[in-house]
């Protein structure tokens, strides 16, 4: 390679930006039921949040995922159940990843929002209604 092509591609390769940011996404999906008994033991780190938030008796874990989203970028996550999470993200994973949140069950969309996370906050998202008496939730933690 000559001087001036090696100089050329230096050049070049500044010219790219470097991106390497990204965040893992842990989601899980909670059926919350106004009947009480017994909540899911996995979920024990976060039964007052979700009791506080949701006001709802008992919680049980329904399904859970992660993907690695580069930032800015996207990607989904499949719950379990049928459904998913589609989203997209962009800011700084140090101080607060924006990122637009489209909950789906297959082809419906159940939920389009946006939040902004902060690393290791869990979000809890209050979504539809299962059945008589339960919703799903979701709760959303970026690392």
């Amino acid at each position: 390679m000559t001087i001036p092509r090696l100089l050329l591609f230096l050049a070049l390769a500044c010219l790219v930006p470097a991106s390497g940011l990204a965040a893992t996404f842990e989601v899980i999906l909670v059926v919350a039921s106004k009947e009480p008994g017994k909540t899911d033991q996995r979920l024990a780190p976060y039964a007052a949040n979700l009791k506080r938030l949701l006001r709802f008796e008992s919680f049980q874990q329904a399904g859970k995922g992660s993907a690695k989203i580069d930032i800015p970028g996207s990607g989904a996550i499949n719950l379990g159940a049928g459904q998913s999470l589609d989203l997209a993200t962009n800011g700084d994973p140090q101080s607060g990843i924006r990122a637009q949140i489209k909950w789906k069950q297959g082809d419906r969309l159940l939920m389009n929002t946006a939040l902004v996370l902060r690393p290791g906050v869990p979000a809890v998202l209050g979504g539809p209604a299962k059945g008589e008496g339960q919703v799903y939730a979701v709760i959303l933690t970026a690392e």
